[in-house]
C-alpha cells in the first residue's frame, strides 16, 4: 500500500526569501545498492577529461552508509573495455531539471595526484552547445589540494576570455576530505556560491548589450544536475594514478524554490484546485492507484509516496 505523507516544511529567510523543497536525494537506500533510477542515470562516456572513462558498472557508483559513493578505479577488465580506469558519474538529465533557485550539496572527497570530483549543473537539452548555454560549477577540486573551486562557463568567460568581466571564477581554502555543505543560489540575474552557508562568490547579469549579446547570461532555462568523480589527464587536474581508487561521498542533495515562483504557486491547469486530482511536479495529471514512489502536488500541495 502506497505510503502519502505531506513533507515537513522547508524555509529560508523571511517574505519572498522563503525557499521551499522540490527535489531532494538523501541516499538512504540499501548498502551496495545503485542511486534511484526515477532520479538519477549514468551520464554518458563521451571524450572530456570528466566523462571520457565513465562506467555504469555498480563498482563505481553506488550507495553506502547513507550516501552516493562515487570513484574511479583502476579497470578490472581491459579486455572488454580497453580503459585504464572506470569512473562514476550520476545525472538528472531528462528526470529532473529546473530554473531558479537554491541547491546545497553535502560531500567530501579523498586528496591525491589527479583527483577531479565535482557537483555541478548543465543546460537539460535542446539547448546551444558548449559552452554557449552555460555551465555551473558549485564545487570542484583538484589532486592533493584543500581548495575549492566554483565556477561559470559562458561564449562570453570562456570562448571571449572575459573571464574577470565580470569575475567567473572562485576558490578558497577548504578541508575537503571533512564534511561541507557546498550551495548555489540562483536567481534571475545573480548566481551566489556558499560554503556552510557563507558566501564565497557572486557572478551577476551584466547591463551591457554587447556584453549579452556575446553570451554572458544563457542562466535563463532549465538545467540538471551532476555528481561525479572523474581523474585528470595533465590539463588542470594532474594525470590519473590509475592504481589509486579514487573516492568522493555525496550525503545528500537538495533544491530548493522560493515560494512565489515554486510549490505554493504550481498549476498544472485551471482543474488543479479540484482535490480529487494529482499531479507530477513536470504538471502531467496522475491516476489515484497508478502511482509510484515520489513528489507529487494535490490541490497546490506538495506530498510524497513512499
Amino acid at each position: 500500500m502506497a505510503l502519502f505523507a505531506i513533507l515537513p516544511t522547508a524555509v529560508f529567510g523571511q517574505g519572498d526569501d522563503v525557499y521551499q523543497l522540490i527535489f531532494s536525494d538523501e541516499f538512504n537506500q540499501e548498502d551496495g545498492s545503485r542511486p534511484d533510477s526515477k532520479k538519477w542515470a549514468v551520464s554518458t562516456r563521451r571524450t572530456a577529461t570528466w566523462n571520457r572513462w565513465i562506467s555504469a558498472s555498480p563498482d563505481v557508483a553506488f550507495i553506502r552508509d547513507g550516501a552516493l559513493v562515487c570513484r574511479a578505479i583502476p579497470n578490472p577488465d581491459t579486455s572488454t573495455d580497453n580503459v585504464p580506469m572506470i569512473t562514476g558519474a550520476m545525472e538528472t538529465r531528462n528526470l529532473f531539471s529546473f530554473t531558479y533557485g537554491k541547491v546545497e550539496v553535502r560531500l567530501k572527497t579523498i586528496r591525491h595526484r589527479g583527483n577531479f570530483p565535482a557537483a555541478w549543473m548543465m543546460p537539460h537539452p535542446p539547448c546551444d552547445g558548449w559552452p554557449n548555454a552555460g555551465e555551473i560549477d558549485i564545487f570542484e577540486t583538484i589532486d592533493n589540494e584543500n581548495v575549492a573551486y566554483h565556477t561559470i562557463h559562458t561564449k562570453w568567460s570562456y570562448t571571449m576570455g572575459n573571464k574577470n568581466n565580470p569575475k567567473s571564477s572562485f576558490n578558497e581554502w577548504m578541508d575537503v576530505e571533512n564534511w561541507h555543505v557546498y550551495g548555489l543560489i540562483w536567481e534571475k540575474d545573480l548566481l551566489i556560491w556558499t560554503v556552510d552557508g557563507n558566501e564565497m562568490g557572486r557572478y551577476a547579469k551584466s547591463s551591457d548589450e554587447y556584453a549579452l549579446a556575446n553570451g554572458q547570461w544563457p542562466f535563463t532555462a532549465p538545467f540538471y544536475l551532476i555528481l561525479n568523480q572523474s581523474v585528470g589527464n595533465g590539463s588542470w587536474a594532474a594525470n590519473a594514478d590509475t592504481d589509486f581508487t579514487y573516492e568522493t561521498m555525496f550525503d545528500y542533495i537538495r533544491v530548493y524554490q522560493k515560494k512565489t515562483s515554486g510549490i505554493e504557486n504550481f498549476k498544472a491547469d485551471d482543474s488543479i484546485a479540484s482535490t480529487n486530482r494529482i499531479y507530477d511536479l513536470q504538471g502531467r495529471k496522475m491516476l489515484h492507484d497508478a502511482l509510484q514512489k515520489g513528489f507529487y502536488i494535490n490541490n497546490g500541495k506538495k506530498f510524497i509516496v513512499k
